[in-house]
């Protein structure tokens, strides 16, 4: 009778949709936060993340970071207070509705965000230059087609 693969050796070999997509979000963040450390941006962690990653100079509420993160509202409140003391970004109330407050980036917020923009398309540019320009599209495509997949169920 022949021996069963341990999962460890199953999942080094033919690992699954969440362990592939595990290894490459974590490979992304160190090499992102990393970078940016190296930058002066050394305060922040990849659960900033959540937050910088949609921020818009104009402004976003909670509520739609909480959406577009797919983080619980009081996570994200959580990390907003977070970068608010840091200095990255600061709540204003939002001139559609003055009962409700967008979370907006500061200067310092600014020059993260380009400093990561910079750092995300350098990682981009590498990856479709190994693959080519035309898979990498798909590629992104593609896992874009399930995450959105994965998300609605």
């Amino acid at each position: 009778m022949a021996q069963e693969q341990r999962r460890a050796d199953r999942m080094a070999a033919d690992p699954d949709l969440g362990a592939l997509s595990a290894r490459l979000l974590f490979s992304v963040q160190a090499e992102l936060f990393g970078t940016l450390a190296e930058r002066g941006f050394d305060d922040l962690t990849p659960r900033h993340g959540a937050v910088l990653a949609y921020l818009d100079e104009s402004g976003v509420r909670a509520s739609e970071l909480a959406r577009l993160s797919g983080l619980h509202k009081q996570i994200i409140g959580t990390i907003v207070d977070e970068l608010e003391a840091l200095g990255y970004v600061e709540r204003k109330p939002d001139p559609a509705d003055r009962r409700a407050k967008l979370v907006v980036p500061t200067e310092r917020g600014l020059a993260e965000q380009r400093a990561a923009d910079g750092i995300l398309a350098g990682i981009e540019r590498r990856h479709a230059e190994a693959l080519s320009e035309q898979r990498y599209a798909r590629f992104k495509r593609d896992l874009r087609f399930i995450v959105e997949r994965q998300r609605s169920r």
